[in-house]
């Protein structure tokens, strides 16, 4: 073997190494009785245990998982819209304007946007009373104005790879616009949606800076909740809890690629 091919191999089994033997450990001390973080002691669940009975981070998590369905779904509405916008309307009046808009989430950070959207509604409720304080429908809007930028570059990019004789033919058989867009084009993109989809959903989910910043009474996140608990110390709960977190988004991603895998294979089939 080459040297060249065997410092590749080192490279690259070092560059792993960094990124998962943490994982591993977590991994690992999730399952250890004792209440130190770092000294093992025996195999033991009790940390699983406890975290079926601490109301406070089950209430956070099922407040997460509404917030990132909700932000999902209205980011790939309006993220699909946006993209399609991008991609087949040219270079319309304002359109530097409407690009600069859509992308601005992606370069400006998020204590900036969190601050903007906290000013935003604090002089609203002065001036309309709405909204009457923060909370979950503050935090959504938050989310779904950061979300909504990677779906529409997303939809942008897989919209211009589009054959559009496949559209134009459906419409000189006399299909209309609207029929073409969910028969034809939506299926052709409908992985780019899901990749979206996924990746609001993740992004929302796993938000801190912002949710901290629109959140309110009776509106704590879970990332806020493991936040504050982490800055007292590290607690083999959280371990746990990473762990649980690590196994769902593992078989989503195996689901999901298997899912995908086979719509392709059925597609190029259809093709040929």
């Amino acid at each position: 073997m080459k040297p060249n091919r065997v410092l590749q191999f080192i490279a690259l089994g070092l560059g792993f190494a960094f990124l998962y033997i943490p994982i591993l450990s977590l991994i690992v001390y999730s399952f250890n009785e004792s209440q130190l973080v770092t000294v093992w002691t025996r195999f033991s669940t009790r940390w699983y245990q406890a975290l079926l009975t601490d109301d406070e981070l089950i209430t956070a998590a099922w407040l997460s998982l509404r917030i990132a369905l909700l932000t999902a779904f209205a980011s790939v509405v309006i993220g699909t819209w946006a993209g399609f916008v991008l991609a087949r309307m040219g270079r319309f009046r304002g359109f530097t304007l409407f690009s600069g808009m859509i992308s601005a989430p992606l370069v400006i950070p998020e204590v900036i946007q969190g601050i903007s959207l906290l000013l935003l509604f604090v002089e609203m409720g002065k001036l309309i009373g709405w909204p009457a304080g923060r909370g979950v429908f503050t935090i959504w809007i938050g989310h779904v104005m950061l979300c909504i930028s990677y779906v529409a570059i997303i939809v942008q990019s897989r919209v211009r790879e589009l054959n559009p004789s496949l559209e134009e033919a459906a419409l000189d058989l006399g299909a209309t616009p609207f029929k073409v867009f969910f028969q034809i084009t939506l299926p052709l993109i409908s992985q780019a949606l899901a990749a979206g989809w996924l990746l609001s959903f993740t992004l929302s989910i796993d938000d801190l800076v912002l949710s901290a910043f629109l959140s309110g009474p009776g509106s704590t996140t879970l990332p806020l909740v493991v936040f504050s608990r982490v800055r007292l110390g590290l607690n083999p709960e959280m371990n746990a809890l990473a762990t649980l977190f690590i196994a769902v988004v593992t078989v989503g991603v195996i689901a999901g690629n298997h899912f995908m895998q086979r719509a392709e294979r059925k597609r190029m089939a259809m093709a040929v």
